[in-house]
């Protein structure tokens, strides 16, 4: 496996453990439909979170979430709709973004942006 995609398996683990100590309830990971894919689907209250997690090890190109461009966002928001239809969600739902960073003394810093892209 390429050490980008070691990199984006351990962020996603990072950002899963940063959600659960937040509160949420980690419901999927990497929920496949089609072409697209969403990293994490997690819940708190009355509320399904669709999370895209980006993680980078340096910033020499941007911020990891700079990353997520209006394409990615309608992927996510597809399969979205197809998770909520699949399960029959009535209740409130949003796309929030983890952004994993390591920084050059090899500590994390994570960072939750709330509704990053709306529906």
């Amino acid at each position: 496996m390429a050490a980008h995609n070691d990199l984006g398996h351990w962020g996603e683990a990072s950002a899963a453990s940063f959600l659960l100590e937040k509160g949420f309830k980690i419901i999927a990971k990497n929920y496949r439909n089609w072409q697209s894919e969403i990293d994490l689907i997690v819940a708190k209250d009355d509320m399904l979170v669709f999370v895209e997690v980006k993680t980078r090890s340096g910033t020499a190109f941007g911020m990891p979430e700079e990353f997520v461009n209006a394409t990615k966002a309608k992927l996510v928001m597809r399969a979205a709709e197809q998770y909520i239809f699949d399960v029959d969600w009535e209740n409130d739902v949003r796309f929030d973004i983890v952004s994993v960073l390591i920084l050059p003394d090899g500590s994390t810093e994570i960072r939750h942006i709330e509704d990053a892209f709306s529906r």
